[in-house]
């Protein structure tokens, strides 16, 4: 009997976490409560330091792709439990930005969440989350968050057409929503009218030193249409070279790479080279 008054309380708290635009597991409320505890004592002065020292409590967390896919609607998804590549990225400076800003509360960090992963910081729909990372971090810099980088550290403006949600309508369940698929064409014009700087490949060895621990890292793309297939964290290790802190598509969680990030992007098929964002 028991049992099933627990499942019930868990079921109900569930559903009202849902009905105010919010999707968090009661196991997840949790490991953003032990979190919150945690968080305080990786605070560093450096903040590029503080994000790869909390990104590092999440390794070993598995790799979970579309985990903001749920429902017939957007709502902010809280999932700690599995992490893809960006919502890797998004939690650690959400986590960060706390941490600097001595925040400890569940409904601080929904918000600092809410403002990394959308729009102008606010969550309107399934448009309004920044799908593409390039915009991603164009708007993230414009709320302060972070600084676009790639062009201080020897990158290079590239031309190429940002469509692939657009010209792949069927990969993405809302998309069906004509509105919703006007919304993310206008989210391509935008990208299409601004430059994209890339530093390539084979320039990253000799411009690595300029890399911060810290800086997030967004892997460039070959293929037609996409700007960004990966992301991490920068991380300066033993080694004196600067790996990736990531949510692993290879083994599948959280790790930071064996390899120093230069010779790990060589492996990486139609990769171009990076993207560099420092937060603020």
């Amino acid at each position: 009997m028991k049992k099933y008054l627990l499942f019930g309380l868990l079921t109900i708290t569930l559903t009202f976490l849902q009905a105010q635009n919010l999707t968090c597991s009661p196991m997840n409320r949790e490991a953003v409560d032990a979190k919150l505890k945690q968080i305080p004592t990786l605070l560093q002065p450096d903040f590029g330091a503080t994000m790869v020292a909390i990104g590092k409590t999440f390794i070993k967390t598995p790799y979970v792709a579309k985990t903001l896919e749920i429902g017939d609607r957007e709502t902010l998804v809280v999932n700690l439990q599995g992490l893809d590549c960006t919502t890797f990225v998004e939690n650690v400076l959400a986590f960060s930005l706390m941490a600097r800003n001595k925040q400890d509360s569940f409904k601080d960090f929904t918000e600092n969440l809410e403002t990394v992963r959308y729009k102008d910081g606010k969550l309107n729909g399934y448009a309004s989350r920044l799908h593409y990372f390039t915009e991603w971090i164009a708007n993230n810099e414009a709320k302060g968050l972070v600084k676009d980088i790639t062009s201080e550290i020897g990158g290079e403006e590239i031309s190429k057409d940002i469509n692939f949600m657009s010209t792949h309508r069927d990969l993405y369940p809302f998309l069906k929503d004509d509105v919703n698929y006007e919304k993310i064409k206008a989210s391509e014009r935008f990208l299409n009218n601004r430059p994209i700087c890339v530093l390539a490949q084979d320039k990253i060895t000799e411009n690595e030193h300029l890399i911060r621990s810290g800086d997030i890292i967004a892997l460039a793309t070959s293929i037609n249409g996409l700007d960004v297939t990966h992301t991490g964290i920068a991380t300066l290790e033993a080694d004196g070279r600067i790996h990736l802190l990531h949510a692993s598509t290879g083994s599948m969680e959280v790790e930071v790479s064996t390899k120093p990030l230069a010779e790990y992007l060589k492996n990486i098929k139609k990769n171009t080279g990076i993207i560099v964002a420092r937060p603020n």
